[in-house]
């Protein structure tokens, strides 16, 4: 099995710097803070927080398990942490996580609550009406060995249908508040505005979340609807009508989670529009505070055009920065063409309404020429500053690093001459990184970054750097390896270097002071082995430790079903089952054994998306997702045997998929079909029972819409049937009288007869009374649309 490309090695693109991994074995982490006291805290996506001691050993200890209380699915689960800035005094830490259950509601919902992954079943299905969740601010009191029994919830809001656009990052100001950010909820597949739910048989209903101006059950229809994304732009909602916390970043009091003086919607009467500073985000992942202020920098991951880096530098207003109206500086395709009431107000107001990203970038362009990062599927995924010191050149203080994690990339963005990042002075940073989702200044005023997907965390570093290598890492006894300690940076050019390594793993570097020793374990065991880099200044470097398995081989994981030949459709129950083999253990049993199904998306490079894991079982079943096309399901068998020595496969299997083709009459106008917006006529292939939105602007120039041929509303849900199947946009337009059914037809207030014609964009109405009116309500549509008037 080939590694990913995540995983193959980090290419610096600026000289000098490196990277070594400091802790190792994680299952996929999400987050790293740092205490004051010199100890580390990571939390993984599932609800675990391990505590590191320092950076120099891996070894932690579970501190808080919220395994229960999380729900870990797609891209929910435990995203944020933060330190409170008088721990040392109260020993505070907050946590943010997708709360398995409804707001108010009692978790489990619907995971299993023993810890390990859990599921969406169909129905109501994950991304078709979506399992209903919450997301939680809460705080821990870190004190002994369980911080979970002293959770303290402070906000429990945040209404999610679909599993992305979940619970984001947490961080301190200068101020002392706490700052959160979230996601709006709601579906990546389609143009989302509340649509959705209420299939036979789901648990899910319409309208789940309550969102105006239907209650729950309620159908969300243009131009009024304002669910879905559209949560992001609560505040724009009518004074009456409920705001929420999807898709805005917060400035909270840490002690009671409510707003405070001096955020803009401070006078409100809503207690959420009382916490928001910025909002209109589609999901602000990873945002940091430039050190010393309270100055914001957002991260928001874009939908199929464009990244944003965002930016709240004071309180005076609230920013709006536009989503799902807006996308990167532009109009959103799929919800302009919706014509929904909460974009058209945005879109005739005054520019400034809308605050502009500082940075854009294109998912089909470089952000910087020749940065040696890939194009296509994009997703920004941390952010963190430099505030100075001796470890890396003066030129990146103030400067901004930024990293998108399916691009696998990060970028540097130097300060201009106002001591801001410039997005006119950015550098390729690093291509090839290791699935970076976080990233963090540590107080050794090094970068460090979270690895999702390898389960390790990063030192870079610059200048001095001792790096090892090692073959075989394992072997029968007696084992001889082969140590290399020639790939070490020296500070500046022509340095002298000298070795010192611990290759029994007893801490003493005392084994060898040779560049490239050899060392023979006789004594079956693990054994870390390190490699101390000392120059002629006194400067040193450790590299990161290599694990050495004397006497033991790995296992051999086996998957026996499915096979790389099954297809599938979106809900299929897919059955998993494997074994493995160990030369040393025989046979392993199946709490050995652990699983993780990724959905591959493929928009051009290909990224995952974690979909669920199952540990300790030889065999299972888990629902088939829906999810855009191109994608596919690569299910991942791991094996470790009695000494901690693991193997991987894994197997690749394809959606079964149809092509739909749409047309509109006339061709060449616009339609949109899931979350794809193009000119008729035009085809896509879609997943065989995937739910795909479509949407038939209006007006288009001269032209106004009149029906499909399906019989659905302007803007419907269809299935993807597994036959190809057509649809076809009716519009009217161009010059003349109207087309049945309104030519001739008695269009006057009650009892008032009248006629109507159509030229070059002007309706013209002939009749008498002072409520004109028409007798169908497709000509009424007609009517107000080209007109303005009803």
């Amino acid at each position: 099995m080939s590694l990913p490309a995540a995983l193959l090695g980090t290419d610096f693109k600026q000289p000098d710097f490196s990277e070594t991994a400091v802790f190792t074995g994680l299952s996929n982490p999400t987050v790293l803070r740092f205490l004051p006291d010199g100890r580390v805290l990571v939390g993984e996506k599932s609800g675990l927080i391990k505590m590191f001691p320092n950076v120099s050993t891996n070894a932690f200890s579970i501190v808080a398990d919220l395994r229960t209380n999380v729900h870990n699915y797609w891209d929910r689960g435990l995203m944020g942490l933060a330190v409170d800035p008088n721990f040392l005094t109260n020993n505070y830490i907050y946590v943010l996580y997708t709360f398995d259950a409804p707001i108010g509601g009692t978790p489990p919902r619907w995971g299993p609550g023993d810890g390990t992954s859990d599921p969406c079943p169909t129905p109501p299905g994950g991304t078709t009406d979506g399992c209903v969740v919450s997301g939680r601010l809460s705080r821990l009191t870190a004190v002994g060995t369980n911080w979970t029994a002293s959770e303290f919830p402070l906000i429990n809001d945040w209404c999610q249908q679909f599993p992305s656009h979940s619970m984001d990052t947490l961080n301190f100001g200068a101020d002392g508040y706490l700052y959160v950010s979230a996601g709006e909820g709601a579906s990546f597949s389609n143009t989302d505005y509340g649509q959705f739910g209420g299939s036979s048989g789901s648990p899910t209903p319409k309208n789940p979340c309550g969102d105006p101006p239907v209650p729950v059950g309620g159908s969300q229809t243009p131009p009024t609807a304002e669910g879905g994304s559209l949560r992001a732009q609560s505040p724009q909602r009518a004074a009456a009508e409920p705001r929420v916390l999807n898709g805005s970043l917060l400035r909270v009091d840490p002690a009671t989670g409510k707003g405070v003086a001096g955020n803009p919607f401070f006078s409100s009467s809503d207690a959420n529009a009382r916490r928001i500073v910025g909002y209109g985000l589609r999901n602000p992942f990873r945002f940091t505070i430039k050190p010393g202020t309270n100055d914001i920098w957002i991260g928001d991951v874009g939908a199929g055009s464009w990244e944003e880096i965002d930016r709240i530098p004071d309180l005076a207003s609230a920013r709006n920065f536009g989503w799902p109206c807006y996308e990167g500086a532009g109009h959103q395709g799929g919800f302009d063409g919706k014509d929904l009431t909460i974009c058209e107000t945005l879109y005739g107001q005054n520019p400034q309404t809308v605050t502009a990203p500082v940075l854009a970038y294109n998912h089909g362009a470089h952000v910087v020429a020749n940065d040696g990062c890939p194009t296509g599927g994009s997703a920004i995924a941390g952010l963190a500053f430099y505030t100075g010191g001796s470890n890396y050149p003066a030129s990146y203080d103030g400067a901004l690093l930024f990293a998108d994690n399916v691009r696998s990339c990060m970028w540097v963005m130097f300060p201009g001459a106002g001591g801001d990042p410039d997005p006119a002075n950015i550098a390729a940073f690093a291509a090839n990184a290791n699935g970076p989702v976080d990233i963090e200044l540590g107080p050794d005023s090094n970068w460090y970054y979270v690895d999702f997907y390898g389960g390790r965390v990063f030192r870079i570093e610059y200048g001095l750097q001792a790096i090892a290598t090692a073959a075989p890492v394992y072997g029968a006894l007696p084992l001889s390896v082969k140590f290399d300690g020639s790939g070490s940076k020296p500070a500046q050019p022509g340095d002298t270097l000298s070795y010192a390594w611990d290759l029994d793993g007893d801490g003493q570097y005392d084994d060898s002071t040779l560049q490239k020793p050899t060392y023979v374990y006789n004594t079956r065991a693990n054994y870390t082995a390190r490699l101390k880099v000392t120059d002629q200044r006194g400067g040193n470097s450790l590299s990161a430790p290599i694990t050495i398995s004397a006497g033991n081989t790995p296992p051999v994981p086996t998957i026996l079903t499915p096979g790389p030949s099954f297809t599938w459709r979106v809900g299929d129950p897919i059955s998993f089952s494997g074994q493995a083999s160990d030369p040393e253990d025989g046979a392993l049993p199946a709490t050995a054994l652990s699983w993780a199904v990724l959905i591959q998306h493929c928009p051009s490079n290909c990224h995952a998306h974690p979909y669920q894991s199952f540990n300790g079982v030889a065999s299972g079943s888990f629902p088939a997702p829906d999810h855009e096309y191109p994608s596919y399901l690569e299910i991942r068998l791991t094996a470790t045997d009695s000494d901690g020595l693991s193997a991987t496969t894994s197997v690749s299997i394809q959606p079964k998929t149809v092509d739909l083709t749409f047309q509109s009459n006339p061709s060449g106008l616009s339609l949109s079909a899931g979350t794809f917006t193009g000119t008729t006529p035009l085809v896509r292939a879609f997943i065989v029972n995937s739910a795909v939105a479509i949407g038939a602007p209006s007006p288009q120039g001269t032209w106004a819409f009149v029906s499909w041929s399906d019989g659905g509303a302007q803007n419907h849900t269809i299935t993807a049937s597994a036959s190809p199947a057509s649809f076809l946009a009716t519009y009217v337009g161009g010059s003349g009288s109207l087309p049945p059914p309104w030519l001739d037809q008695d269009i006057g207030g009650p009892g008032v007869a009248g006629s109507a014609s159509y030229s070059a964009g002007t309706f013209t109405v002939k009749g008498s009374g002072t409520d004109i009116w028409g007798t169908t309500d497709q000509f009424h549509y007609v009517y107000q649309t080209l007109s303005g008037d009803a």
